[in-house]
C-alpha cells in the first residue's frame, strides 16, 4: 500500500493498479528522495515521468509543489494517478495529467515551452530510455532546475549528457537517485 509520507496529504492512501505494468517507488526511496528536495519544493513545478500511481509527483505536491505534471502511457496507472489526484485536491496546487508516451509527452512540453523546476524520471530499470530522457529533460529545465533518475544501482549513467552534469547519487538498497544540474556553459 503506498501512503502519503508527509505534508498537507500525510498518511492518505493511494490506489495502485494491478499487475507489474507499474513499479511504484517505494516508502525508502521516496523519503530519500523528499529530504533532499526538500528546500525546493514550496512553490516549484515538478514533473513525473513514468508516473505510475502518482505516488511521487502527489508526494510533491503534498510537500508545497505549486504545480505537477504527472505522464504515463498505462491506461490503468492514469486511471488510479486520476483518483488519487482527486483524494488529494484538499492539498492544492494544480495537477496535470497525461494519458501519452513519456517521450512524446516531454518533446510536447518542450516544443510549448513549459519549464519545471525539478523533473523526475523512472522508466522501467531494463529500458534504454535514460539517455534519450535526459536529453529531453534538458529542455524542460527551469535555469536552476534539477533532474532526478532513479534507476537500479548496477546501472551506470553518464556523469554529463548535454548540458546536465551529475551533481550526486544516493544508493538505497537496490535503488540508484542519480541528480543533474546544469554545468557551467
Amino acid at each position: 500500500m503506498t501512503r502519503i509520507i508527509a505534508g498537507a496529504g500525510k498518511g492518505r492512501r493511494l490506489r495502485t493498479p494491478r499487475g507489474e505494468a507499474t513499479r511504484p517507488t517505494g516508502a525508502r526511496v521516496r523519503q530519500s528522495l523528499f529530504d533532499i528536495l526538500a528546500p525546493r519544493l514550496p512553490g516549484c513545478r515538478f514533473l513525473d515521468a513514468f508516473a505510475g500511481n502518482g505516488g511521487v509527483g502527489l508526494e510533491a505536491l503534498s510537500r508545497g509543489a505549486a504545480r505537477v505534471v504527472l505522464i504515463d502511457r498505462s491506461r490503468a496507472a492514469v486511471e488510479a494517478i486520476r483518483e488519487n489526484v482527486a483524494a488529494l485536491a484538499a492539498s492544492g496546487g494544480d495537477v496535470q495529467v497525461y494519458h501519452q508516451e513519456t517521450r512524446l509527452a516531454l518533446a510536447a512540453l518542450a516544443d510549448k515551452g513549459v519549464r519545471f523546476d525539478v523533473i523526475y524520471v523512472d522508466p522501467p530499470y531494463e529500458s534504454d530510455l535514460y539517455e534519450p530522457l535526459l536529453e529531453i529533460a534538458d529542455d524542460l529545465l527551469a535555469e536552476d532546475g534539477l533532474v532526478v533518475a532513479e534507476h537500479f544501482h548496477k546501472r551506470a549513467l553518464p556523469e554529463t549528457i548535454g548540458r546536465l552534469a551529475c551533481t550526486r547519487s544516493v544508493r538505497i538498497g537496490d535503488h540508484k537517485l542519480t541528480f543533474y544540474a546544469r554545468g557551467p556553459a
